[in-house]
């Protein structure tokens, strides 16, 4: 699944030249939590989000409260000052903000919103934006995904999991024997630890056609 695939099209954006204040506003009335801010050409050039207002001087809080270390330099306490006192949303926002093109795969997004502790990211076009996609939209993706469905009959869902417990599921090499009657399938090996009996289950759980899964691993001793 590709990003263009999911995300939001009907983007809410703001230029770089518009009040601080009008982007609150804004925020509040569509009930979003960040806009890409864009020029006239709809090329982004940042991103203001709530984050980015949390120590406004509106909100009583020091320019420099939240900068690191015990002793920060002039540049940062300039740039500190701009931040909460600037009535410009160029002065405010997020420049350089994380973005994806709208032919990257889902999995990306997931990894780069994990990664930055971000809950969304503007999707672009040959640098132009055309889109957003946002924790909401990956949460879709999952609410409306459906379970595979390339096994069918008993030997081709067993092939379909031992093909599976090798894919980077934590129990490559462990030698799992895997058997199906009428559905159900039972897994043998040497699996001893909780997360990898879990795992192996959940492979087995995650293909069509599977009715149950009977586990025969050794018992951990209490």
């Amino acid at each position: 699944m590709k990003t263009a695939d999911i995300m939001t099209s009907a983007v809410i954006t703001i230029s770089p030249d518009h009040g601080v204040k009008h982007a609150a506003t804004i925020m509040m009335a569509n009930r979003v939590s960040g806009l890409p801010v864009v020029d006239d050409e709809r090329r982004l050039v940042g991103i203001i989000s709530e984050g980015d207002l949390l120590r406004r001087a509106e909100l009583g809080l020091g320019a420099i409260a939240h900068l690191a270390g015990p002793f920060p330099t002039d540049e940062e306490r300039a740039r500190a000052y701009v931040r909460a006192n600037s009535w410009k949303v160029a002065d405010v926002m997020t420049c350089d903000p994380v973005v994806v093109d709208e032919e990257a795969p889902v999995s990306e997004v997931a990894s780069l919103m994990a990664q930055h502790g971000i809950k969304r990211i503007p999707v672009l076009r040959g640098g132009r934006l055309i889109g957003i996609v946002s924790r909401a939209d990956l949460l879709r993706a999952i609410s409306g995904a459906s379970r595979d469905k390339t096994a069918s009959g008993d030997e081709a869902i067993r092939r379909s999991i031992i093909t599976r417990l090798n894919e980077q599921t934590g129990l490559e090499g462990k030698a799992i024997t895997v058997t199906v009657t009428d559905g159900l399938v039972h897994l043998w090996g040497n699996v001893d630890t909780e997360h990898c009996r879990n795992a192996a289950r959940v492979v087995a759980e995650s293909v069509h056609g599977v009715r149950g899964v009977v586990e025969h691993f050794p018992q951990r001793a209490p």
